[in-house]
């Protein structure tokens, strides 16, 4: 089991992040929600311009890895766009992307996106999105969908899996900045950094960043591999990804304090664009439910056991 991603699939997220940095960094997520109709035009076309839909992440494992890697990127910088759920798109349906989907008030961060979409729930049941509510928080709007057919089982491990590695991208970039914080900042006449208790805190972070690193590898080669068990191992995924992000952004809003939670910091910009990702289609609570009915009385395999 080799759990490391390409060389390759690393560099095409380098390329990723250096290119999204490039058209905007992190004025990107700003300029989409004063305008969130010009989200593809902010995003779709430095994507297209690296060949990100040209990827094959369903049958080429190289493929697999290099969608993960575009997505950490573009979790690094809060892209505006649906990146993880346009590479999830299914190959049998006339789509531009897949979302997954709760069986009650189904939702997505989808305003603002002229594109085709389809929908999943977990229970592999499909749908094509033909309309959407009002717009809320972070481009979430409640969904109307038209019945498709029952045979999408196979879409949801990775539907589930390639959200969890943008939401890993933002957790790189909440401790990145948070280290640069504490590292700058004085308290007694000293910077932040060298208080105990804040490493203490930092040590708690990067612990369940990393952890999530290796989980989300180990799910990525179970998908690329055929496993029985991908499904599961992507609701545990899942699961690590949310109590991490739980964790993570703690920890950073509370060295950040009050300024982090104001819009001229970039970990605020973070924190609210991550919601969509932790709550949608399911939070903690009900991930943790719905893996525990799965694995049943046999409980889990490989790193995740």
């Amino acid at each position: 089991m080799v759990l490391d991603l390409s060389e390759d699939a690393r560099e095409f997220g380098r390329q990723a992040l250096r290119a999204l940095e490039a058209a905007g960094g992190d004025q990107l997520v700003q300029q989409a929600e004063a305008k969130p109709d010009i989200r593809e035009s902010l995003v779709g076309p430095v994507l297209a311009g690296l060949g990100a839909w040209e990827l094959d992440p369903r049958t080429d494992v190289d493929g697999l890895e290099a969608a993960a890697a575009l997505c950490r990127s573009a979790g690094y910088w809060a892209a505006p766009y649906p990146v993880a759920e346009r590479l999830a798109a299914p190959t049998d349906l006339d789509v531009d992307g897949l979302v997954v989907v709760a069986d009650t008030r189904p939702s997505a961060a989808l305003a603002g996106l002229d594109s085709r979409w389809a929908a999943v729930t977990l229970a592999g049941v499909r749908t094509h999105v033909t309309g959407h509510a009002a717009t809320g928080s972070a481009f979430v709007t409640e969904l109307q969908l038209a019945a498709i057919d029952e045979n999408g089982a196979g879409d949801v491990a990775l539907a589930l899996t390639l959200p969890c590695w943008t939401l890993l991208g933002m957790l790189d970039r909440a401790i990145e900045l948070t280290l640069a914080h504490v590292s700058l900042r004085k308290q007694f006449g000293q910077t932040l950094s060298s208080f105990q208790s804040v490493q203490f805190q930092l040590t708690d972070a990067e612990v369940e960043r990393s952890g999530l690193d290796i989980l989300a590898k180990y799910t990525l080669w179970s998908i690329g591999n055929g496993s029985a068990d991908a499904l599961t191992d992507a609701l545990a995924l899942r699961m690590a990804a949310l109590e991490a992000a739980e964790t993570v952004f703690r920890v950073c809003h509370q060295l950040h304090g009050a300024v982090g939670f104001c819009d001229e910091t970039t970990l605020s910009w973070l924190s609210r664009y991550s919601q969509p990702l932790r709550r949608l289609p399911l939070g903690l609570s009900a991930t943790r439910d719905l893996l525990a009915r799965r694995a049943g009385g046999t409980g889990l395999k490989g790193l995740f056991a």
